[in-house]
């Protein structure tokens, strides 16, 4: 046992912790514990979508993905800021109309109560299930630093992280969020430097044996319309058009995103968090994947086996080869991001539970009985998470897995978002026809992997066809349906 290292990350454990439990005396309200009171600066707000749009799957996902392959993931990364020009341009002017606590009162307003119900229960479905597998990723950087099993890791981080969630709400979350974000970047970057002065070179000569193995290629410009190119997972089709469609979603319709931009002060400086929040994920991308190749030239170079699974490669080097103290700085890091995911994933699950299903069959109840609610929501998704986190110990890539089990559901949601603000026609059982055919297609290419009854279908293309089909099919079935009038 590295005792010095141990102390560094029991001293930020408990340092976030008790950082996180002290906002408690500033929520007096539902505006408070879900919005942050709507006072938050831009800069804060953009840190923090950084934090819930990264987390431990990239951490420790990213360095295993430029190990066995190359750089082409920074594709899916371009597109993410196409997203961000139709999430500024289409969604926020209709989201700061009123005052919304989720995105699903939106689907409310347009549609009627049973959509606004169906996307806010896909929500807490999809929700739970992704961050279930992110719950499960802490778990592989607390069992090599304890020497633990993996459950009992999970429920350590799980109860720290629920304490200050409970205890502070969404002004917890944001700024914890900043903290935690700032640490683990930073903890990258010493990290990125010790490695390289393992290896005899430096950085210079990491780039040309990089090179020369194909692995800093970005671009695959490849195309046909074979069933084949759907199968690969990063192209610069796949990847810009995969990932403008993933993040118009988890930005645009998700309430873990959401939630965030309405929290900032005015639709303006969600804006400018939103484009300002791109330009971090970009360089933290790019880093962690140039961690993975310089690792590659590691391995390579001293004969030494990576770890099993891939996931591990990253935080087992920093354990077993980082100095005393270092090491602990990085894992604490790494711990930031989980740490930082999950409580936003507990204030959001919450929020959306109260929010949309609770408070609308009891509306005319006090303002506390509504926040002493939500914070008892807040320990039941802790409690759900934990167990799903359990079940999904046996995923191979936690980015992969995290980012596929999203994707399923995001089509049908953003496919019947795109709808709503786009068509005035289309009644609310046309949506939920649509939305349900875009599910099941989705559901069926994702089931496909591991039966294959047909060639498989890359994740990046899910929420492309999820949201093209919805849109289509609820289009058809209101041209049947929807005859009478224009509704909206």
């Amino acid at each position: 046992m590295r005792y010095v290292d141990l102390g560094v990350i029991c001293a930020y454990l408990i340092g976030i912790t008790w950082f996180g439990a002290h906002f408690r005396n500033s929520q007096k309200s539902l505006k408070d514990y879900f919005l942050g009171g709507r006072s938050t600066p831009w800069w804060a707000i953009a840190f923090s979508i950084v934090s819930a749009e990264t987390s431990t799957l990239t951490v420790i996902g990213t360095p295993a993905l430029a190990f066995y392959g190359n750089f082409g993931f920074l594709q899916v990364v371009m597109g993410y800021l196409l997203a961000r020009i139709v999430i500024s341009t289409l969604f926020l002017p209709h989201y700061f109309k009123g005052e919304l606590f989720t995105a699903y009162e939106l689907m409310q307003r347009r549609f009627g109560l049973r959509l606004r119900r169906l996307t806010a229960g896909l929500f807490l479905l999809l929700r739970a299930l992704a961050e279930g597998v992110r719950v499960f990723a802490i778990s592989i950087v607390v069992s090599i630093v304890l020497g633990m099993g993996e459950i009992p890791s999970i429920i350590v981080i799980v109860c720290l992280t629920l304490f200050y969630t409970f205890e502070g709400g969404m002004t917890a979350v944001i700024w914890t969020d900043v903290v935690q974000m700032i640490l683990y970047v930073a903890g990258a970057i010493v990290s990125l430097f010790v490695i390289l002065d393992h290896i005899p070179g430096g950085l210079p000569y990491v780039l040309d044996a990089a090179s020369q193995a194909g692995k800093l290629q970005v671009f695959d410009f490849g195309f046909d319309l074979s069933w084949a190119f759907f199968g690969k997972t990063y192209t610069f089709w796949a990847g810009v058009l995969g990932g403008c469609f993933l993040t118009t979603a988890s930005h645009g319709t998700e309430q873990l995103m959401v939630q965030r931009l309405l929290a900032a002060r005015s639709q303006g400086e969600a804006k400018l968090a939103l484009f300002a929040s791109w330009g971090v994920i970009f360089f933290q991308f790019s880093l962690f994947l140039l961690i993975g190749t310089v690792l590659w030239v590691y391995y390579r170079d001293t004969g030494i086996a990576p770890p099993q699974p891939p996931d591990r490669i990253y935080p087992q080097y920093i354990w077993t080869n980082l100095p005393v103290g270092v090491a602990g700085l990085v894992i604490a890091a790494i711990l930031a991001a989980a740490m930082s995911n999950l409580s936003a994933a507990l204030n959001s699950l919450s929020s959306t539970t109260i929010m949309d299903f609770y408070k609308l069959h009891r509306p005319s109840m006090p303002e506390n009985h509504y926040l002493k609610l939500a914070r008892i929501a807040t320990l039941f998704w802790g409690v759900v998470l934990l167990a799903i986190g359990i079940l999904a110990r046996h995923v191979n890539s936690v980015l992969e897995a995290g980012l596929g089990i999203a994707s399923i559901l995001y089509g049908a949601l953003l496919g019947v978002f795109l709808l709503g603000l786009l068509n005035k026609r289309a009644s609310e059982r046309s949506a939920m026809i649509g939305m349900s055919a875009g599910f099941a297609v989705n559901l069926l290419l994702a089931v496909n992997k591991f039966t294959l009854w047909f060639p498989p279908v890359a994740w990046t293309w899910y929420v492309l066809i999820g949201t093209t089909l919805t849109i289509a099919v609820s289009l058809a079935a209101s041209a049947i349906l929807d005859r009478e009038q224009p509704v909206g």
